[in-house]
């Protein structure tokens, strides 16, 4: 561990646009901005408040001692992972996302009524039965119990790769078992009342299409725009893989989404703009498209059921997998077969159900499955 990781352990950085470097502060989930010069005395000044500042909000007592994770503790292997290009490379959305759910298990105490933290304990205290408690700590919720799991062992292979251990703890843990469809998915009826509300021309209409007939995420549909227009695509890197492989996804724009995107105010960046002509961010795109569901009655409905509805409507009408990969930027054929299963599911089951008739001659209507989506050839 270098001196920087000594004495500056919450401090994370990114650039601007520009090429500027930037540094933060950033604990439990929340960062601060450092204006200072690095290495002067005033940079160490506003390091040591805004880390103050960062657990008074998370509930610790104004001027209550802060310590450092010991080394070869876990505390000190999560501080050295979060500075990793490993981890660093994920997009943002992910790095916040392991880096809250790593530090919660750190705050844990080791055993209940203790006041040492997971934090402090020695990595030879760390096996399977104390991933084991940290995992059944949140098993009234199963998926962030797994999600414990989950990025606790990416962390201990990254060690195992860095050398700084020889064995991940939690390989011996299995994820909780459970049935979850996750995220709602839009039904057409759903889809019809929220455009009913939200008119052609309006931003929430546009955000709809946008989100419905380019299948994507919201971490992408916030960065569209004209310099990513080619005719009648539109191609772009994925964020979410972008890290691992800079392959341009390329979608046709269907007429359909051209009619509305000509009828809607486009912004000069991206197409989506807040009320300050500024880019969205992907959580600030959430919170609005979610108000305007609100506004629509459909407060179960969120910007990432629309991008499941798409999945679902392309693989009632018969998209591959290998379409259905293409379509929404997935990686590998398990994440589309989970569609493909369902509607394989549906016309097995209508085809077969005449088998059940006494009379083998009557005719068994099959059910309509979803309103039709145009797929482009692969």
């Amino acid at each position: 561990m270098n001196i920087v990781e000594i004495e500056f352990p919450f401090l994370v950085s990114d650039t601007d646009r520009h090429g500027n470097l930037r540094l933060y502060v950033r604990r439990h989930g929340r960062k601060i901005r450092m204006r200072e010069a690095r290495g002067t005395p005033a940079f160490a000044r506003a390091y040591a408040n805004a880390v103050e500042t960062l657990e008074v909000a998370q509930g610790r007592k104004p001027g209550q001692r802060h310590t450092i994770a010991p080394h070869g503790s876990l505390g000190w292997l999560a501080t050295l992972y979060f500075k990793d290009g490993q981890f660093t490379r994920l997009n943002p959305v992910s790095q916040t996302r392991r880096r809250s759910v790593i530090e919660e298990c750190l705050r844990e105490p080791v055993e209940p009524g203790s006041k040492q933290i997971m934090r402090d304990c020695p990595l030879a205290h760390v096996n399977a039965e104390a991933i084991l408690m940290l995992r059944d700590r949140r098993q009234e919720k199963p998926g962030a119990a797994n999600n414990r799991l989950k990025y606790l062992s990416a962390m201990f292979g990254w060690a195992i790769e860095a050398r700084r251990i020889n064995r991940n703890p939690c390989r011996d843990v299995k994820p909780i078992g459970y049935a979850t469809d996750g995220f709602h998915a839009w039904t057409p009826a759903e889809v019809a009342q929220f455009e009913a509300r939200h008119a052609i021309g309006t931003k929430a209409r546009l955000a709809l299409a946008l989100l419905l007939l380019l299948g994507v995420r919201r971490g992408d549909v916030v960065k569209l725009g004209r310099p990513h227009l080619r005719g009648d695509l539109i191609a772009f890197v994925p964020s979410k893989t972008s890290y691992r492989r800079k392959d341009l996804s390329v979608k046709p724009i269907l007429p359909e989404l051209k009619a509305i995107m000509d009828a809607s105010t486009l912004g000069e960046l991206t197409f989506l703009t807040t009320s300050y002509k500024r880019p969205f961010t992907a959580a600030g795109f959430g919170n609005w498209f979610r108000e305007r569901c609100n506004e629509a009655g459909l407060p179960h409905c969120s910007a990432h059921g629309l991008r499941k509805a798409g999945a679902t409507r392309a693989a009632d009408n018969g998209a591959t997998e290998h379409q259905l990969m293409a379509l929404f930027d997935w990686t590998t054929p398990a994440q589309a077969a989970v569609y493909t299963r369902k509607a394989n599911r549906a016309r097995l089951a209508a085809d077969g159900m005449k088998l059940l008739a006494t009379d083998q001659t009557e005719n068994v209507k099959s059910p309509t499955l979803s309103v039709p989506l145009k797929i482009a050839e692969q």
